[in-house]
C-alpha cells in the first residue's frame, strides 16, 4: 500500500544488520506480490484491452522483481533456499503421486 505524502516513510535510520536485511527483503517480496495482485485485479476489472495489456505487462515486471529479490534472499540466507527447495520437492513428489498421499 502506498503511503503518499511522506517521502521518507521507507527510510531506515541506521545500517541494517544481516538479519534485518533478510527480513527487509522478505517484506519487499511481499510488496511485489501485493502489487501483482493489484495490477491483475485492475486488469480483471476493465474491458479496455489497452489498459489490460499495460496492467499485465506491469504485473509481469513485478514477477521479475520477485525473482530478483528471491535470488538475493537465497544468496544472503542459504537456509531459506534449502527450505524452499525441500518444499518444492515435496510438491513435486505429491504431484507425481497425483496428490493421493497425505503430506508429511
Amino acid at each position: 500500500m502506498a503511503l503518499l505524502g511522506n517521502p521518507f516513510v521507507a527510510n531506515v535510520n541506521k545500517q541494517m544488520s544481516g538479519e534485518e536485511l533478510i527480513q527487509a527483503i522478505r517484506v519487499d517480496i511481499a510488496g511485489e506480490f501485493e502489487a501483482i495482485i493489484g495490477y491483475e485485479a485492475h486488469a480483471m476489472s476493465t474491458d479496455d484491452e489497452h489498459a489490460k495489456k499495460v496492467f499485465h505487462h506491469i504485473a509481469d515486471e513485478e514477477r521479475q522483481h520477485v525473482g530478483e529479490l528471491t535470488q538475493l534472499l537465497y544468496i544472503l540466507c542459504p537456509k531459506e533456499a534449502e527450505n524452499t527447495e525441500k518444499g518444492k520437492q515435496e510438491i513435486i513428489k505429491q504431484q507425481q503421486q497425483n496428490f493421493q498421499n497425505p503430506m508429511q
